[in-house]
């Protein structure tokens, strides 16, 4: 059956200090309470190794925020699968919205660094959602659709079980509107019904799809409670541990 799982993106935030400071707070956490699901954290780049020493017994998998998709070369400023591989890192967000937003990145860039993770035996969580005015003009199932088909739907039925899907409401991120539990799940359905679709039920129920779109301490539960969404890819409050740790708590009974 498919995991629960509760992802901090930490995205271009703290100094290695309060990195560091943050990461123990969650080992000690960790230490000290069940967890009725798996956590994930994406800290920035540098602090990947400093992640892994202090996760060392893997309470908690460690991802890249981002990775190239080519495997070496003349790409300055890039961190290519292997590197992230050789240092012990669990996986990498791939096609985040604000790498879509801010870098250009396409479903064609997603679909070659999935596949580059994959072969390395890494873990991709692949974003997905639609924006403001797809979601206004009502193209919101059609654009999630062409995403998922086009990052995802060369890959083999064994391959695209080991893909964590995150869907992002980019409508509902900073922009004052809210996506209410029932229009997430609604889209987390449609999801699983395209994969359902091309690879069967079987390796559509195998996959989770995790909720992107402004998880917090007080909605988690409701959030999480939702038969097709299986845990949620956390922005701002996997900063705080009193936060990120009520919204792991989400799981709880």
């Amino acid at each position: 059956m498919r995991k629960n799982i509760v992802a901090g993106n930490w995205k271009m935030n703290k100094n290695f200090a309060d990195a560091e400071a943050l990461m123990i707070q969650l080992l000690e956490y960790k230490k000290n309470n069940t967890t009725n699901c798996e956590v994930y954290i994406a800290p920035p780049a540098l602090y990947l190794t400093t992640a892994k020493d202090i996760f060392k017994n893997g309470e908690v998998e460690v991802f890249a925020q981002d990775v190239s998709e080519y495997q070496s070369g003349a790409y300055t400023g890039e961190i290519s699968v292997e590197m992230i591989n050789s240092i012990g890192i669990d996986g990498s967000l791939v096609s985040h919205s604000e790498r879509r937003q801010y870098h250009g990145e396409t479903d064609s860039h997603a679909n070659r660094k999935v596949k580059a993770l994959l072969d390395a035996g890494l873990t991709p969580i692949y974003c997905n959602g639609e924006t403001l005015e797809q979601r206004k003009a009502g193209q919101h199932f059609e654009v999630v659709k062409n995403q998922t088909e086009v990052a995802l739907f060369t890959l083999s039925a064994d391959e695209i079980k080991k893909v964590v899907i995150a869907y992002e409401p980019v409508w509902a991120i900073g922009t004052g509107e809210t996506a209410t539990p029932e229009q997430a799940q609604e889209i987390h359905a449609h999801i699983r019904s395209l994969i359902a679709a091309k690879y069967g039920q079987e390796v559509a129920d195998e996959i989770s799809i995790l909720y992107g779109g402004s998880v917090k301490p007080d909605n988690a539960k409701e959030i999480f409670s939702q038969p097709d969404i299986d845990g949620g890819l956390i922005g701002g409050a996997a900063l705080k541990i009193e936060d990120f740790s009520k919204i792991i708590e989400g799981f709880n009974p």
